[in-house]
């Protein structure tokens, strides 16, 4: 695919995307979207990539949907994508974002300004959530008349708990990146001249790791963080830690113990 409102690059063993219609706060479409999916599928597919990070170019990371594009569309009776009408959370159909970030390999958002709406709704089910101090966040669903799209309603009960996330998204309000860390739905904050780079190291870190245990880590932290059935959860662990023994990647991190030197993974 050729990539009109995104770049893409590796850096190392980080792959970056890059969200890139600087012009209008990089307000989101859906070709963006095919696009931002296409790049993951990209990455997933690279060996040499071990983790992704995803950043706004200029001085937005996502300014929500782009009005003219998406809504105004709409009401025009023209679907602004590919049959956006049938997908989920007016993304085009047969685009499961969520199930494709989850099952992705480590995501990182690098949130350096402005995240509102499906700004701030694609990136809820990453991994970690990094924020310049010059972000904003809002769930501005509800001054649109609409209500929240990709399994926000859950993920943000996650991260922030139930109180705040109702107030966030039955208020309306903008949120300041201090504001945003202390209520738990930003992970990391930084300076804005850092952010790029703290992001890039801790997905470098995580790329280190065994590609195959990065997945399954993911997929029991998916499956088992709302699971109160404690048995199900250790029985799923036990599952793939059996697995794992069996792994040339356990093999080599127990060899490089025993011999003292780091690990080699990819």
């Amino acid at each position: 695919m050729n990539y009109e409102q995104i770049l893409y690059e590796v850096r190392d063993e980080v792959a970056l995307i890059t969200l890139n219609r600087p012009d209008k706060l990089n307000a989101w479409t859906p070709r963006m979207s095919e696009e931002q999916a296409d790049a993951l599928e990209r990455a997933n597919a690279d060996d040499q990539v071990g983790a992704i990070v995803m950043t706004g170019a200029g001085r937005g990371f996502c300014a929500g949907a782009d009005m003219t594009e998406t809504f105004q569309s709409r009401i025009d009776g023209v679907d602004p994508g590919a049959n956006t009408a049938d997908g989920f959370g007016g993304l085009p159909a047969g685009l499961d974002w969520v199930a494709l970030v989850r099952e992705s390999k480590p995501l990182v958002a690098a949130v350096n300004g402005a995240a509102v709406g499906i700004g701030l709704t694609m990136i809820l089910p990453f991994d970690v959530i990094m924020a310049s101090e010059n972000a904003r966040f809002g769930m501005l669903f509800i001054n649109m008349g609409l209500v929240p799209e990709l399994a926000s309603t859950h993920f943000l009960v996650q991260r922030m708990g139930f109180g705040r996330a109702s107030e966030m998204c039955l208020s309306g309000r903008v949120y300041d990146a201090g504001q945003a860390h202390a209520d738990a739905l930003v992970d990391r904050l930084v300076g804005p001249d850092e952010l790029l780079g703290e992001a890039l190291g801790l997905a470098g870190a995580m790329a280190a790791n065994p590609a195959p245990q990065l997945r399954m880590t993911k997929a029991l932290l998916r499956t088992n963080g709302s699971d109160t059935d404690f048995v199900a959860v250790q029985e799923r662990e036990s599952k793939l830690l059996r697995e794992c023994w069996k792994t040339p990647e356990h093999a080599e991190a127990v060899q490089a113990f025993v011999e003292k030197r780091p690990p080699k993974f990819r």
